[in-house]
């Protein structure tokens, strides 16, 4: 696997960036790392999971989420975009300033599936922004991916920050993020979704390129 963000513009969470090494990017972070990092100071983690027996589900077009109705699935995508959305107009201007905590890497894949080709690395500032690189080994190509952790749901929600499958977009709980085996909602538009595993690697276990 290509090092994070290989082959794209120096994005803060570049490995070349200053201050930060290479592997940084493969360390990952604890749930008590997370309550110290974000700003908004979470008392008590959350933790999601999806389809039946979730905490979030769907049922005749309607969204449940901890047994309670949320409201159509239009409405659930589009209050999810809105999260990927929030990403801060001054966190571009100031990018080269933005401290990162890595996630780790990730491959993606699903219950009983052992081989996956595509991989994704994610990290977190202070103030809930998501970023990171998707990779597809298969095909050679990546994306840069961004978005926003939702203040009062701790949702972290990303899409393709370079406008590629726009109605793409994934969702789980930011401290889902701190386990070796995160579950992941991926919409495919206000009408799809899917239910997928982030898997945690090692740095050992990096695909070859």
């Amino acid at each position: 696997m290509h090092p994070p963000v290989t082959g794209r513009p120096p994005y803060p969470w570049h490995p070349g960036h200053p201050g930060y090494r290479p592997d940084y990017w493969w360390h990952w972070a604890t749930a008590g790392a997370i309550t110290g990092w974000v700003l908004h100071r979470w008392t008590h983690p959350i933790y999601y999971s999806y389809g039946s027996g979730g905490t979030v589900y769907y049922e005749n077009n309607v969204v449940y989420v901890d047994g309670e109705e949320y409201g159509s699935a239009e409405q659930y995508y589009s209050d999810t975009s809105q999260i990927a959305a929030s990403v801060p107009e001054s966190a571009k201007e100031q990018a080269d300033e933005l401290e990162w905590l890595p996630l780790g890497v990730f491959a993606l894949t699903a219950e009983g599936v052992n081989a996956s080709s595509m991989y994704l690395q994610l990290a977190v500032t202070k103030n809930g922004i998501v970023a990171g690189t998707f990779y597809n080994e298969s095909t050679g190509t990546t994306h840069p991916v961004e978005g926003m952790v939702d203040e009062k749901t701790q949702r972290a929600v990303w899409r393709a920050a370079d406008g590629s499958n726009p109605d793409l977009i994934m969702e789980t709980g930011i401290y889902n993020l701190t386990q070796d085996q995160a579950p992941v909602l991926v919409h495919f538009g206000p009408e799809r979704t899917q239910e997928i595993l982030l898997v945690r690697l090692e740095e050992s276990e990096r695909p070859e390129e």
